[in-house]
């Protein structure tokens, strides 16, 4: 077909055309905290980073994505201010199981809880009695359930041993001991078990801890509508490399030894995780100060997610193709946006990227976008560069500028949500 005698013409020259990431876990924190981020900033950093569209977590917002008046609230804050395109998960919390089939109504992505204490008080853990409630109702929505999969007991009985044992929280390995992998381990077998009984979809967050992986991939040969993914942060980095009150790296789950990344790696190349997302989670520079006990635990890099994953992923022999599935494909089948994200094919959106795969750059303040420059990342050499983007076939990034107008919308609900045996026929693609 020939062009319009009006088109315009880019040429790339050696640089990838790529699907727009989609970036599946981001704590954009409007209303309430903004001041740690906001979808002015977050969806700055997500042009920058090549992401096209954001799927915002229930949580740190104040009042958080519970009830559908604050889902009400989350859009009137976004209207406007974003550029690129946007959802929103909402979240499960003790006794709010008779929203959630008002809240699916109303367009949120799924659902999300932590197993353990959110950090915020606003967003409470729930027990296992809360997910016997909710996830029977969940599993009528054909949504899924995003899991912080830690459990409680085996966090208070290490903290509790180390304080005991006078142990030093400046040390990170005081901050490893105290999040071990059994809390992970626990809570996914919990997990689990209960996907077993409802045929509710789970998707368990950021894993850090190896030991899961087994557990998964036998859910994963059973049949149970199970998923996972993993973080940049701990695909690039080692708990060997932290330093003394270093808590720019502070995150939960941890960051944990080179030997548990080489088992994470592997559990992507056979496909036991199944996308990467960058549990973009900010703060005020005042709260990543202190120890590893007193600081806040959460990483920004929502602007620097695909050139990080591609910086180690390359050297390990991966191609592009793989981080298009991990970061754009896959995460756009969680959210329930692959009718029209994810992919460059005909009928889908206009959302692109144009990547150099190997420019050589280093990190500095100028290239995060996001509100507060805090990031472990900060000087690190990286591979793969973002030159422009495209969302709906509008530029809103190019070579370090926002040429474009604030035209990020909400990407529209299907018309019917993703049923248990549609999940599981995503999950048999799968190698």
């Amino acid at each position: 077909m020939p062009l319009p005698a009006d088109a315009d013409v880019i040429d790339t020259g050696e640089s990838y055309l790529l699907p727009g990431i989609v970036d599946s876990h981001v704590h954009v924190n409007e209303p309430g905290r903004t001041s740690w981020e906001g979808f002015r900033t977050a969806t700055n950093a997500a042009a920058a980073g090549g992401c096209t569209c954001i799927i915002d977590m229930p949580l740190n917002a104040i009042p958080a994505t519970t009830d559908v008046s604050a889902l009400e609230r989350k859009r009137e804050c976004a209207g406007g201010q974003c550029l690129v395109d946007y959802g929103f998960w909402g979240g499960l919390v003790p006794g709010n199981a008779k929203n959630l089939h008002a809240l699916a109504k109303h367009g949120v992505r799924g659902f999300k809880c932590f197993l353990v204490d959110s950090g915020v008080p606003e967003f409470p853990c729930v027990a296992e009695a809360d997910l016997h409630l909710a996830m029977a109702a969940i599993a009528q929505t054909g949504l899924p359930l995003l899991v912080h999969a830690e459990l409680p007991e085996p966090l208070i009985s290490a903290q509790r041993q180390l304080d005991a044992n006078g142990s030093d929280w400046s040390a990170y390995p005081t901050y490893l001991k105290s999040r071990p992998c059994q809390a992970e381990v626990q809570a996914v077998e919990l997990m689990i078990r209960l996907c077993r009984r409802y045929r509710c979809r789970v998707h368990i967050v950021h894993v850090s801890a190896a030991e899961v992986l087994p557990l998964l991939d036998q859910a994963r040969n059973e049949g149970l509508p199970i998923t996972a993914e993993t973080c940049p942060h701990y695909l690039y980095f080692a708990a060997e490399s932290i330093g003394s009150n270093e808590t720019q790296f502070k995150c939960a789950p941890p960051i944990r030894e080179a030997t548990n990344r080489e088992k994470v790696w592997q559990g992507l190349e056979d496909g036991t995780l199944d996308l990467v997302a960058t549990d973009h989670s900010p703060c005020i520079p005042e709260l990543k100060r202190g120890d590893f006990k007193s600081a806040w635990g959460g990483i920004a890099s929502l602007s620097l997610g695909l050139p990080v994953t591609w910086t180690v992923a390359r050297r390990r022999g991966f191609t592009i193709e793989d981080l298009v599935k991990w970061m754009s494909l896959r995460p756009a089948q969680l959210a329930g946006i692959d009718a029209t994200k994810g992919r460059i094919a005909e009928g889908y959106d206009a959302d692109f990227v144009v990547f150099d795969l190997d420019e050589t750059w280093a990190v500095t303040a100028d290239r995060l976008h996001f509100r507060s420059p805090v990031s472990p990342y900060m000087a690190e050499q990286l591979t793969g560069s973002v030159r422009q983007v495209f969302v709906r076939g509008y530029c809103v990034f190019r070579d370090g500028i926002f040429p474009c107008e604030r035209l990020g919308m909400e990407v529209p609900v299907r018309s019917s949500a993703c049923t248990v045996s549609e999940w599981g026929s995503a999950l048999s693609e799968r190698p």
